[in-house]
Parts: structure tokens; sequence; C-alpha cells
């Protein structure tokens, strides 16, 4: 088991529930404009929001923000310590920096001084687009051994302040490098991990490596916040974010929706049947698995352990529940049948 740390009032790390991160793509000073985004951030189900503090004008916003927000927020410092040491006064609940970049030791410690003070961890973010030289001449090209290496290294110079309140990350657009850097890393280390995947693209392109990567590390037991990067709306994200947690059997909430392949059998339209029933429970927060089905025969059958479910067959299609099957309807009549049934569990 990891480390603990507190995230205002988020844990990561210490047995807690995997939490979800999102980071604003508002620009910081536009207060209000950002606070719009970290409610539809937090109506979405993200818990933690990440803002860019790119100069002192954003750490004056970052203040207001901070004061109004319903989510705990992480300052995203690079270069400037002064950056970092105004978020921490300012009300940062987590500061991410890279230590390399911000100067010697003594800017670093000035860091650490501000955020003991203020109860506030620090995620060291090593990523595989900005390695040292040193650890470049070292590997030759970023390697998974190059980033736990930088990752280490940047906490020994945390620790030698005496600060251990410290969340570490190590991004590539590389899902295979990634992997195996935070697997590398969990081996040795206790400290909680920020996982995700950067860079990755487009929103369905982006939403595959990210459910590859942070999928796949979640299902090996590695990883105590995830933040999942697109090009797209933030909220999408969120969303992305969720529907990993459940596919690793990490998150119960929401409807988990199965449905079958479309075959030579299908009778019915279950592209859009399964797209219908989507839409029509996208708001249900019930613990439930609903099955859509296009084959009477197999269908019920093979969706046993679903809550409930529909199956379609010639012009016609049945309502099922735990495989039994309750009643015969016409087709058209199959999606309010299910919402019913789903309304009443």
């Amino acid at each position: 088991m990891t480390k603990a740390i507190m995230v205002g009032s988020v844990q990561i790390g210490g047995g807690a529930p995997v939490s979800i991160q999102s980071m604003l793509n508002t620009k910081t000073t536009d207060v209000e404009g950002s606070l719009a985004q970290i409610h539809q951030l937090a109506a979405a189900g993200c818990q933690i929001a990440r803002l860019a503090i790119p100069d002192m004008d954003a750490a004056k916003a970052f203040r207001e923000i901070c004061a109004a927000s319903p989510l705990p927020l992480v300052a995203d410092i690079h270069f400037d310590y002064r950056l970092a040491i105004a978020a921490a006064e300012a009300g940062a609940s987590k500061i991410r920096i890279n230590p390399g970049n911000i100067g010697g030791v003594e800017r670093v410690r000035a860091v650490v001084d501000a955020c003991k003070e203020k109860h506030i961890p620090i995620r060291i973010g090593v990523n595989g687009g900005s390695l040292d030289k040193k650890l470049l001449e070292k590997y030759g090209h970023p390697t998974a051994e190059a980033l736990v290496e930088s990752a280490f290294s940047h906490i020994e110079l945390l620790e030698s302040c005496d600060f251990y309140d410290i969340c570490v990350s190590m991004k590539s657009s590389s899902v295979p490098l990634m992997m195996q850097a935070y697997r590398l890393f969990s081996n040795r280390s206790d400290y909680p991990l920020h996982v995700g995947v950067t860079e990755t693209g487009t929103e369905y392109m982006g939403t595959i490596k990210s459910a590859m990567g942070i999928g796949g590390l979640l299902c090996m037991g590695i990883g105590d916040t995830i933040r999942v990067s697109l090009t797209a709306d933030p909220v999408r994200e969120v969303i992305a974010a969720k529907a990993i947690l459940k596919a690793a059997g990490l998150r119960r909430e929401g409807v988990n929706l199965i449905s079958c392949p479309t075959c030579g059998r299908t009778r019915i339209d279950l592209i859009g049947l399964a797209n219908h029933v989507e839409q029509a429970l996208a708001n249900c927060d019930k613990p439930i698995t609903v099955a859509v089905m296009g084959c009477v025969v197999n269908g019920p059958g093979e969706a046993r352990e679903a809550d409930v479910g529909i199956a379609g067959g010639e012009d016609c299609g049945v309502l099922f529940a735990r495989g039994k099957q309750i009643k015969k309807l016409p087709y058209d009549e199959l999606l309010d049948a299910l919402v019913a049934y789903v309304d009443t569990l």
C-alpha cells in the first residue's frame, strides 16, 4: 500500500479510492470562466482540478479562484519558484513542480518551506519529453529507467529538505513506456502515484491510449489518482476517467452497459437501440448492469448476470432480468419497458 497524502479533503494513496483529476483550459486570470469550468468538472465527477500558474497575475487570480472553488486545486508551476510560493500562500491544495527546473537547492527549499507551513503536498511531475540532458546522454533517449531515475533524483532533493508529503507522476506519450516506468517505480517506492498518459491526442485516440495505460496499471493495483489527458473539453476527460475506473472494477456508480456485437442473426437496429439505452440511462447513478442484446435465443443466457436487459427478435423482443424472461414486447416498446424496470430497482 502506498503512503497517504491529503489534497484538500481528498485522500490520495493509503488505500483510498482512486480519485479523478482534470486540468482547466481557461486562462487562470479569467476568474469567472475558471470557476464556471471548475463547477462543470465537479458536476461531471472530477475531484481535484489543476490550473496553470504561468505568471504573478495568474497567481493573484488563483487566490480568488481558490476562495470560491468547490474542488481542491493544484497549482501547476514551471521554472519560477516564486510562483509556487505565491500559489501556496493563495490557497493551493497541492503544488505540481519539476524540482529540476525551478533553480538550485535553496529555491527548492523555499518552496518546501512554504508547503510545509500550509501542509501542502508536492507532486513531482516527470515527463518523457522534458528529461534532463544528463539522463538523455546516459540512456540515449527517454526510457522507463530514465523516468524512474529522474523521479528518484527529485524525491531525494525534496527529502534532503526534510519533505515527504510527495506524489509522483512519470508520464509519456508512449503507453508501453509509461506503464513500464510506473511498474518499476512502484516496486521501489511507496509514494502515491498520479497516473496518466500525456499528449494522447484527440478524444477518440486519447481515450483508447488512456484506457490502455491507466486502465492497465490500475488492474495491476498501480495508481492512486488519475488524469486522462485529451485534446478536448476537460469534462470529457472526467467522463473517460470514470469509464476507465468502472471498467477496471474500481467504481460501481452508474450503469454498466453491456451489449453484443451485431451479427447475421440480428433482426433489429441493435446499434441504434444500444445508443438510445445509453442516452436514456446516462444520468442514472444506480450501480447496475444493463444488457442490450441482439438475439432472443442467446441474449438472455449470455447476459444472465445483468440486473436487467432487453433482447431483440423479429419485430419483437423480450425484457429479462438475471437471465429470466419477464415479458415479450413489440420492438418499439423495449426501450420504455427497460427504463421503467430500471426505475424500480
